[in-house]
C-alpha cells in the first residue's frame, strides 16, 4: 500500500462550501485504486470512505486510480494515515 495526503486551496463547488478548503489522505494499493480516503475540511468536517462505505451524500471514495506522477510528492507514511484515521471522528459516518 502506498500512503499520501494532499491540499485542495479550493472549496467543494457544493452546498456545503462552508466547510472551507480540504486536506485529503489516501490509503491506495499497487495499482493506486485508493482504498481508504479522508477529507479533513477547514472547518472541521472530517469525512471517510472505504470499501464498506463506498459513498453517501456528501461524496465518495476516488473512482478512479491517482496518477503516481501526479502524487509522487504527496507521499506520507503509513503511521500518518492510521493515526489520522483513527483519531478523527468522520461525520458521515
Amino acid at each position: 500500500m502506498r500512503y499520501f495526503k494532499r491540499y485542495w486551496d479550493d472549496v467543494r463547488g457544493d452546498a456545503h462550501n462552508d466547510w472551507g478548503t480540504s486536506t485529503w489522505y489516501f490509503e491506495a494499493d499497487a495499482d493506486m485504486i485508493v482504498t481508504r480516503q479522508i477529507e479533513i475540511y477547514a472547518g472541521g468536517t472530517v469525512l471517510h470512505y472505504d470499501r464498506q462505505h463506498i459513498e453517501d451524500e456528501f461524496g465518495g471514495l476516488a473512482e478512479k486510480p491517482l496518477d503516481p506522477d501526479d502524487f509522487a510528492p504527496f507521499g506520507i507514511e503509513q503511521s500518518e494515515f492510521e493515526q489520522v484515521w483513527s483519531s478523527r471522528k468522520p461525520f458521515n459516518r
